[in-house]
């Protein structure tokens, strides 16, 4: 397991800044507070960090709108407390991921600031720029994935720009040589400062096709599916010129050449795309590219066995060199206890999911709060911060259910998170679940969690090994994962009632200790599986 790269089966913690712990007192969670709990996270047994955006912005989306990317904004503390960040958590054997947002910046970004003054400043063509059609209408029909056109007019320059989020997120223009070799130096400024890696967030949007040719309807019958809503029509698109060109690959391999020059460092790259698995694979191939990639398509509402084996079997055969990385939750979706919990949301069934996730071939991102087994939050129209709920409420609700506060403590102001009030309001629900009141608690979902993730560290079948299905159904899945001499075979039941699975063939299995699962010692072909249950067994 030595000669294999830290990155190859690592668990990451996503932590979303705002929400993890606030250390000064304003309400919102900031890096010193991230300091304070590195040995919480440190006992729950991870491998790395992944720091969502604290960088300078006008927070119109979050961190997500960049206006400096070599500054930390003021809300989350400086780059001296994110420096001690980085050695206090290297002190604990944990590294440092942190997002870099490449495909576009805030409209307040000095560079977009000069971009926008003029058609012949120097940096005239660092954003996408395009005249009106005659009628002065968008120069094409692409859509923001917030709502509406992706184009703005921008009265300075009597031209339209391109955004394809947030109409102060404008998008840079990768055609030109200037802008990639200026990102590249605004990544090595982060690598120079010792982090361990970059997760780069919508990173299929860096190119656009030069000729802004309109994008194809989608036929009505193929809207829908994953993250279709009628009330927002990007679904009504194919979106093949506005994002995923070709030339981004050539982008990702002078990326890659960079990241070579810093032994260790790893890129983990979000993929959203019409086929997110095969954009996967092409992203991650010929180890000149990602290191790894992940998508949302297990961040779906339903929680099916059948689903999950179809995912990873297609990405499988698509994959080459790559190495996939799964997540169940982030920041973006909502709770998985929510979406896979429904009403019940039992704990025991939190426990499976974790162990699940912690189970699948590949690198794991592991969202804040999924540790607790926390639902999704019910946020009312008045407590609204997220643009993009507020733009479609109430039919959808943005992504602030996700983001509220971490739950530390039962009984103290605001759940121990901070003594003002909370930039988001901390549900009841939550505080029955708070690190309080699970620490001393052997059966607790975060104790389960912990168990699991200890055992697993030594475990090379789990971190590096092969993976093979040999049952599945919309309630439960079973697979082998094998690595060398060892091979496991774990099964999940996503059901509230036990079942007997058949399996493929017969199996002699020997019971295994220490995950904290169920584990049987059988010659057999069929498992009986207790609701919301999971086992693993040495395969002999």
């Amino acid at each position: 397991m030595t000669t294999n790269p830290w990155w190859r089966g690592a668990v990451v913690y996503q932590v979303y800044p705002r929400s993890l712990m606030d250390a000064n007192n304003d309400g919102i969670g900031d890096i010193p507070g991230i300091i304070s709990k590195l040995d919480y996270i440190a006992s729950l047994g991870v491998d790395a960090i992944w720091v969502s955006p604290f960088f300078k912005s006008p927070m119109k989306d979050f961190g997500y709108d960049i206006s400096d990317y070599r500054d930390i904004d003021p809300l989350f503390g400086s780059l001296a407390d994110f420096d001690r960040l980085i050695a206090e958590a290297h002190a604990r054997g944990i590294k440092i991921i942190i997002d870099q947002v490449l495909s576009h910046t805030s409209d307040q970004h000095a560079w977009f600031l000069e971009s926008r003054e003029s058609r012949d400043n120097a940096k005239a063509d660092w954003y996408v720029w395009a005249d009106p059609k005659p009628d002065g209408t968008p120069p094409n029909n692409w859509l923001a994935i917030f709502g509406g056109s992706a184009w703005e007019w921008e009265p300075r320059r009597c031209q339209y720009y391109l955004h394809n989020f947030l109409k102060s997120q404008p998008d840079l223009n990768y055609h030109c040589d200037a802008v990639r070799a200026q990102i590249l130096e605004e990544v090595e400024f982060w690598l120079k400062r010792g982090v361990d890696g970059l997760r780069l967030d919508a990173i299929i949007f860096c190119f656009h096709d030069k000729l802004l040719r309109d994008n194809p309807a989608k036929p009505i019958e193929e809207r829908r599916g994953r993250g279709f809503r009628e009330d927002n029509p990007y679904a009504f698109q194919r979106h093949v010129y506005d994002c995923d060109r070709p030339e981004n690959l050539q982008f990702l391999e002078s990326l890659r050449k960079l990241m070579d020059r810093y032994p260790g460092a790893v890129t983990l790259g979000e993929i959203a795309s019409e086929d997110s698995l095969k954009t996967m694979a092409e992203y991650t191939a010929g180890n000149s590219r990602l290191h790894m990639a992940y998508s949302f398509e297990l961040l779906v509402d339903q929680l099916s066995g059948s689903y999950i084996r179809e995912t990873v079997e297609t990405l499988e055969k698509n994959l080459t060199e790559g190495w996939p990385c799964w997540s169940i939750g982030n920041h973006d979706v909502v709770r998985v206890m929510s979406r896979w919990g429904g009403a019940e949301q039992s704990p025991q069934l939190a426990k499976t999911l974790n162990a699940l996730l912690l189970s699948l071939r590949g690198s794991v991102c592991s969202y804040q709060g999924e540790e607790l087994g926390l639902p999704e939050a019910e946020i009312q129209q008045h407590e609204l911060q997220d643009p993009y709920g507020i733009t479609f409420w109430p039919r959808f609700k943005g992504r602030d259910g996700c983001r509220t506060p971490m739950p530390w403590h039962h009984t103290e102001t605001h759940a121990g998170f901070a003594q003002a009030k909370t930039w988001l309001p901390i549900p009841a629900a939550h505080k029955e679940r708070a690190v309080s009141l699970q620490d001393d608690d052997s059966a607790s979902i975060l104790n389960a969690y912990r168990t699991f993730m200890q055992w697993r560290k030594q475990q090379p079948a789990l971190r590096l090994g092969e993976i093979a299905f040999v049952a599945d159904a919309q309630d439960y899945l079973v697979f082998i994962r094998r690595y060398e001499n060892q091979a496991l075979l774990c099964a999940f039941n996503f059901a509230n009632t036990s079942q007997r699975v058949s399996l493929d063939r017969p199996y002699s299995l020997a019971a295994i200790s220490g995950h904290g699962l169920a584990s049987i010692e059988v010659n057999t072909d069929t498992l009986e599986l207790p609701a919301y249950g999971a086992l693993i067994s040495r395969i002999i």
